[in-house]
């Protein structure tokens, strides 16, 4: 799609400012060359990483914790993961909520709100007295933290599209992918230093710390006249018209079965690597935070190829890769061959996340407009999140004591992915990117976003 040409005329959009410098967006506004740029830039960078990150640090920072909070809570390993599982049906839940309520009444008021809901659910959750109290303060956790992902997408699709949204959410990974890196060593070392309870206390600070960030840092990036203005009807025909659109089903659903797969691996790895492979807490958070590091350096990887290489072909080799990931776990656990099988099957599985996560999205929301952003957001992180909460309890099914449950599971899913990726038409897996325009999302037009390389 081609950045429209500054216009003089009075009537023309103003140019998006993050927060005072015109971004090439959805107004197709002219790169500044105010030295300052760079350094707004990277600030929104920063924030909308970090507002993406809630998922890991929800989720990760307390994975070393596991077999303690089982035991201090008198309860087994399926229902510990249930805990994993609460969070992701909460994160969601809450996606649908607020993406479309982003649509709405744009995308800071949601936000900040979600983010205070965070940091008082989080803060509850250490004092929780049961197990089923815990459960559903987890759940409340995640919806509130849903907020933070799924607006930081629509905030993103706001500005940006195509091959441009692409390198964009790559250069997230950069961000967030530290989150999943540091989460579990910063918890196995907090747990050195207190009960686990404490892991929570931290994440109620960190949501006081992303609630000051956006208060200060984001400024509205869906202006009044390009919101949603249908009410439930309009969303509720925004979902229909999504779901049968046969693209965004065959790609969400693809992105869907490996963050599946990659979460199943979250939820069982702990119990698989602790108890069947006698790796400690902090050997753990080590391996996790190495095929972690692999996420980030294939999204690098990702961001550089994109706009040289399709982006259904940077898809196509993220499943791959994960799919013999996936087949190769299963291999080794059945055959008995130990760390040494294990530990590289469990790296593909991961690191092939680098190219599937920004280019299945980008692909997903390719020229949808602002003002129905959000629910594609939405939309796409509930199938996700729904996904990956149900795989997880899969992985304890036969206990602690046997890995075959998850690497089962995650063959599985990683090779639905393949199968779902290939279902999208013949023209969208040659080049969808290249006319992002194409959408069965009816809408006026719109000033063009920016497609082309993302720079500065």
């Amino acid at each position: 799609m081609a950045q429209a040409a500054p216009s003089s005329d009075p009537s023309t959009p103003k140019p998006l400012s993050l927060p005072e410098r015109p971004v090439p967006g959805r107004f197709g506004s002219p790169a500044s060359s105010s030295p300052a740029a760079p350094d707004r830039r990277l600030a929104l960078l920063l924030i909308l990483g970090a507002l993406t990150a809630v998922a890991p640090l929800s989720i990760d920072m307390y994975l070393p914790a596991l077999p303690d909070l089982a035991g201090d809570l008198s309860t087994g390993a399926v229902q510990a993961q249930l805990t994993l599982t609460a969070c992701v049906i909460g994160l969601a839940a809450g996606q649908i909520v607020a993406g479309p309520l982003s649509d709405a009444l744009g995308r800071r008021r949601p936000l900040l709100v979600g983010l205070v809901a965070y940091a008082a659910a989080s803060a509850l959750c250490v004092a929780a007295p049961t197990v089923e109290t815990f459960i559903a303060l987890r759940f409340v956790q995640g919806a509130a933290g849903a907020a933070g992902i799924v607006i930081g997408r629509a905030i993103v699709q706001d500005l940006y599209d195509g091959v441009a949204a692409a390198k964009f959410f790559s250069l997230l990974m950069l961000v967030n992918g530290l989150a999943p890196i540091l989460a579990p060593v910063l918890g196995g070392q907090l747990l050195r230093l207190m009960p686990w309870p404490g892991v929570f206390a931290v994440l109620a600070g960190t949501g006081v710390a992303l609630f000051f960030g956006a208060l200060l840092g984001l400024k509205e990036t869906l202006p009044p006249g390009r919101r949603e203005t249908g009410g439930a009807r309009a969303t509720l025909a925004t979902f229909r018209a999504l779901a049968t659109d046969r693209t965004f089903v065959a790609y969400g659903t693809a992105v869907a079965l490996a963050f599946g797969a990659m979460f199943t691996y979250i939820s069982g790895s702990p119990f698989v690597l602790q108890d069947i492979y006698d790796l400690s807490p902090q050997a753990f958070s080590v391996v996790f935070g190495v095929n972690s590091l692999g996420i980030v350096a294939v999204g690098q990887l990702s961001g550089r190829l994109a706009g040289r290489v399709p982006l259904a072909r940077l898809l196509g080799a993220g499943l791959a890769t994960v799919a013999v990931g996936g087949v190769g776990l299963l291999a080794a656990v059945l055959g008995g061959v130990g760390l040494a099988g294990v530990l590289p099957a469990l790296f593909l599985v991961t690191a092939g996340q680098g190219l599937i996560m920004p280019n299945a999205t980008a692909l997903s929301m390719s020229g949808r407009p602002a003002r129905v952003a959000g629910s594609a957001s939405a939309l796409l992180g509930l199938v996700q999140f729904a996904v990956g909460g149900a795989a997880a309890p899969l992985a304890g099914v036969a206990g602690s004591g046997t890995a075959v449950p998850m690497a089962l599971t995650i063959a599985a899913l990683s090779v639905l992915a393949v199968g779902c990726a290939a279902l999208a038409t013949p023209r969208d897996r040659k080049g969808r990117e290249a006319k992002p325009e194409a959408t069965s999302v009816e809408c006026p037009a719109e000033p063009a976003r920016r497609t082309s390389d993302v720079k500065d």
